[in-house]
């Protein structure tokens, strides 16, 4: 096992050891969000913990039963638990590689997905309309809870903005990739000679703010508006101002909300949008100046700017970050997004791990 693993797995037993005694605190025990944050950090450091001590204990056994093997009487014996502690020191060390991999608290946070046409004028709506049916049959595999906040549609069919709330089980850890270019290339309905086009949309996916840790917006900052909502939705939303638009005036961000009759709830849904992109906002930045070479979320939504692509002439899907192909297309487009995002998932596992090994973390 690398060295540098070997010193963490030591901090986190002594780390425990220190948690162990701050939870045993009676004033500790009454803080109860304290304890709670605690307890979450003793069981995960316990974990860890115990399977290194079973990884050491099999090293020991390892070492023993290689002495014994030069035994005569005892080779056999030793050969057949050689195998088997070798068997569980990779497995231990897979198991342990894994549950150092860092979590992102955001990954356990619903997520605000935004969808929206960019180059290729009607076709690129319609493909926003497929991208949106395709998360949200996916969203309804995995048992999760979606509205849409605010959409615009247009004339042909798809949408040229469409903003989904998801509320789910590790919604944002499994979505989060899907921020970026999505490029599709097929012959459009609209297309006469049959000649293949390529449009393209992009996709940001923001975890929810917490409550408890939202931004302070200054009110003198921002400009709310009221207005009809569009679309379907009955007599009364069509009649009643019911529509919220939020503009914090300092960035130009705008969020709104149009899905419910009552225009405080659609005021908090805006307002919690508008919390996402600010922090989404912030979160690129810093990116941008911890590396200069990095593009944006979300790009500039031309062709050129992708990280997927959807050929449907050869029903062939291409992640381009991972190098990812798929001919299963019209699979994923009806909601199989499985394979696409475990795929990814791995990819980022295997970075953090690297640099764990590196001794980076």
């Amino acid at each position: 096992m690398n060295p540098a693993l070997r010193d963490q797995f030591e901090r986190i037993a002594r780390r425990l050891t220190e948690l162990d005694a701050i939870l045993a605190d009676p004033a500790v025990a009454g803080d109860s969000k304290r304890w709670r944050t605690l307890a979450r950090e003793q069981s995960e450091a316990a974990d860890i913990v115990g399977r290194y001590c079973r990884y050491q204990q099999r090293e020991a056994d390892l070492g023993a039963a290689r002495e014994m093997e030069s035994d005569p009487e005892m080779a056999e014996m030793a050969r057949e638990e050689i195998a088997a502690a070798q068997a569980d020191l990779e497995r231990l060390q897979s198991e342990l590689q894994q549950a150092m991999v860092p979590r992102d608290p955001d990954d356990e946070r619903a997520a605000f997905v935004e969808i929206r046409a960019g180059t290729g004028g009607d076709e690129s709506a319609l493909f926003a309309g497929d991208l949106a049916r395709m998360y949200l049959r996916f969203c309804e595999r995995q048992g999760w809870r979606t509205e849409i906040l605010s959409e615009s549609a247009s004339e042909l069919g798809g949408y040229k903005e469409l903003v989904l709330r998801v509320d789910g089980e590790r919604v944002y850890g499994a979505l989060r990739f899907e921020s970026g270019g999505h490029r599709v290339q097929r012959v459009p309905a609209t297309e006469s000679q049959g000649r293949i086009h390529t449009s393209a949309c992009t996709v940001a996916v923001m975890p929810e703010p917490d409550a408890t840790e939202e931004v302070q917006l200054n009110p003198a900052e921002l400009r709310i508006d009221t207005f009809r909502a569009s679309g379907a939705g009955g007599q009364h939303i069509n009649k009643t101002d019911s529509a919220i638009r939020i503009t914090h005036l300092p960035t130009g961000l705008v969020a709104e909300c149009q899905d419910d009759r009552s225009q405080h709830r659609n005021k908090a849904k805006a307002m919690a949008v508008l919390v996402a992109r600010l922090r989404e906002k912030e979160r690129s930045e810093r990116a941008a100046k911890e590396a200069a070479t990095r593009k944006g979320l979300i790009g500039s939504g031309d062709r050129s700017d992708r990280i997927r692509t959807y050929n449907f002439p050869q029903g062939r899907l291409t992640d381009h970050r991972i190098n990812l192909t798929l001919y299963k297309l019209q699979q994923v487009m009806d909601g199989d997004l499985g394979d696409v995002v475990a795929a990814l998932q791995a990819a980022r596992a295997a970075e953090q791990l690297a640099a764990l090994e590196a001794g980076g973390a």
